[in-house]
């Protein structure tokens, strides 16, 4: 509450004394108007006196430097900050200090966004392969072997990396890593990432030998490949499992009804994608 607003509240407790009138009147709570009524018949005032309380232990120049490392490398450890931090000024700050000083500077540790890099080319390659395949109906879509893995298990055991960024920032460029990333009946189109090693010349003459036609594929286009967004749908419910799987038998069988799931979610999302 500001000052002014203080000093009316004791106005009023001292000329209505009642709570429950005065709290309603200015909207706070109950029990806050009740603990400056005490104070206010003790001291006179309901204005909070100063108190020194413990040092801050970070001058502004060490919350300006903090605060620049940060954003320099926005993959730097709270660790990593204080140390370097303490090193400087000669003062010893911990990474709890150095969280809450980003925290309030608006940088918090958050995953960043992933991509690939891509130049002029791909982006022309990929347009082009998006409007040749815009018209697909379910049944060419349903020949289509996507190709693509994922790793379930029991227990987390991810190694995720972290940076500082501030609120809504999340796709910023600074805040992005760039990185590269299959039932068929007999008449089947094969779809690989393009990877060096899918690419070999003893991989293509496997495929060739065995009869199995690849599928046309841009580079550096896993997004366009919606198995890529079948393992965060499989992961997101998996952990919204009111039971989750303690066996691998158990998470091999929940992993096979999600999957279940997933084909008229697949109907909606062609749909939605197709020229009106």
């Amino acid at each position: 509450m500001l000052l002014p607003e203080v000093e009316s509240l004791g106005e009023k407790l001292e000329e209505v004394r009642n709570v429950t009138s005065v709290a309603a009147e200015f909207g706070i709570a109950q029990s806050i108007v009740s603990r400056l009524w005490r104070k206010y018949q003790t001291t006179g005032t309901a204005i909070r006196g100063f108190s020194s309380g413990h040092p801050r232990g970070t001058t502004p120049a060490d919350e300006r430097y903090i605060d620049l490392q940060a954003r320099r490398n926005r993959r730097q450890t709270a660790g990593k900050i204080a140390r370097n931090t303490t090193q400087a000024t000669g003062r010893p700050i911990s990474r709890f200090t150095v969280a809450r000083r980003l925290h309030g500077g608006g940088l918090f540790a958050r995953r960043p966004v992933r991509c690939v890099p891509l130049t002029p080319a791909h982006r022309r390659r990929r347009s082009l392969w998006c409007r040749e395949h815009r018209n697909w109906r379910d049944s060419e879509w349903g020949r289509v072997l996507f190709r693509d893995e994922s790793r379930f298990s029991l227990s987390s055991d991810s190694h995720r990396i972290l940076i500082w960024r501030e609120r809504g920032s999340r796709n910023h460029p600074s805040n992005i890593i760039e990185r590269d990333i299959g039932a068929m009946g007999l008449q089947f189109l094969f779809m690989d990432d393009n990877a060096p090693c899918h690419c070999t010349v003893a991989a293509k003459q496997l495929l060739e030998s065995d009869y199995i036609e690849r599928m046309d594929w841009p580079a550096r286009s896993p997004d366009l490949n919606p198995i890529e967004h079948v393992w965060g749908f499989l992961c997101r419910r998996l952990s919204a499992r009111t039971l989750p799987p303690v066996t691998t038998r158990e998470l091999r069988s929940a992993l096979q009804c999600l999957k279940n799931s997933l084909t008229p979610l697949f109907s909606a999302w062609a749909d939605a994608v197709k020229p009106a």
